[in-house]
């Protein structure tokens, strides 16, 4: 426990820079939002695609892999409609903030995942958690945007919409194309390789960073209840249950070390732009990114040990 949080203390000191940085206003909010749309639109894409196109596939268990990640995602949604339809209207389970406790327990944050999968199992591990991302990625934009649009807006979902987002983003078209790449032998041919590799490198390092800058503790005073649902299913349910059903579907060694850690990863950051875009609690939605970012100091390393 002690080696793993040493190991793993260079990723959250890196955040936590990112975060002093914007408290003391090294730059604007204009500029973090800048560095965020270059990592997401460019720097993590191209990191994705590098990673899938040019990785050994064939070592790592990766249908066994998808289906215990799908499973533990699909049973903490069932358990947060059960909530709502349960007791939500007494806990305040409802509406925009629904929207945000789903996003909240179900997105995770992929410059984490890389970035801790990467210092503690090196460039395998982060090929089997950039395919976490391809599974995880599509599956919980889905699932994010049709729950915002039935209870942030209460309209019915438009499927023309969804599908045009899914369509627009850049990790989904990132791992799209990688495992096209892969499975076809092309690879990244003449100048992509080391372009993207180069870009590529860029990533972990300013996305953290703005994950970093994008923390509210002060967002955090409110909504406990609430908050803790969140990252309760995120830090602590998922992660036990993707152990579980790694288990079940013999997932073993450093492929079932990756999806137990990515399970325990924070609150992706963009559930926020997401939550702002169409309607949710966005300031539910920052206090449970910040939260479960804090928590994870312990729950990442926690994870770590019970993969072992």
């Amino acid at each position: 426990m002690i080696a793993s949080f040493s190991s793993l203390m260079p990723v959250f000191l890196v955040i936590l820079a990112g975060y002093g940085l914007r408290l003391v206003q090294f730059t604007t909010e204009e500029a973090w939002r800048l560095v965020e749309r270059i990592v997401y639109f460019v720097l993590f894409p191209s990191l994705i695609l590098n990673t899938l196109a040019t990785a050994d596939l064939a070592s790592l268990q990766v249908l066994p892999m998808a289906g215990a990640l799908l499973s533990a995602l699909l049973i903490a949604a069932f358990v947060l409609t059960v909530l709502r339809r349960t007791v939500g209207g007494k806990i305040g389970l409802v509406g925009p903030a629904y929207s945000s406790v789903f996003q909240g327990s179900l997105r995770w944050n992929g410059f984490v995942a890389l970035a801790a999968v990467g210092v503690v199992y090196g460039p395998t591990g982060v090929t089997a958690a950039a395919l976490a991302i391809a599974v995880l990625v599509p599956t919980v934009n889905v699932l994010s945007v049709l729950i915002l649009s039935r209870h942030a807006n209460d309209q019915p979902s438009d499927v023309v919409r969804i599908l045009n987002l899914l369509a627009r983003n850049p990790l989904i078209l990132a791992c799209f194309f990688g495992l096209i790449l892969n499975f076809t032998g092309v690879g990244l041919p003449g100048p992509f390789e080391p372009t993207t590799d180069l870009l590529g490198r860029a990533a972990l390092t300013l996305g953290l960073l703005s994950v970093g800058a994008s923390l509210d503790i002060r967002a955090a005073a409110d909504g406990k209840l609430l908050i803790l649902i969140a990252c309760a299913l995120k830090l602590v349910a998922i992660p036990l249950m993707v152990a579980l059903f790694c288990q079940i579907y013999e997932v073993e060694g450093l492929t079932r070390q990756v999806a137990i850690m990515c399970g325990a990863v924070p609150t992706a950051s963009s559930s926020y732009v997401l939550a702002r875009q169409l309607g949710g609690d966005h300031a539910l939605m920052a206090a449970i990114i910040t939260i479960s970012t804090l928590i994870a100091l312990i729950s990442l390393p926690l994870s770590i040990a019970l993969s072992s």
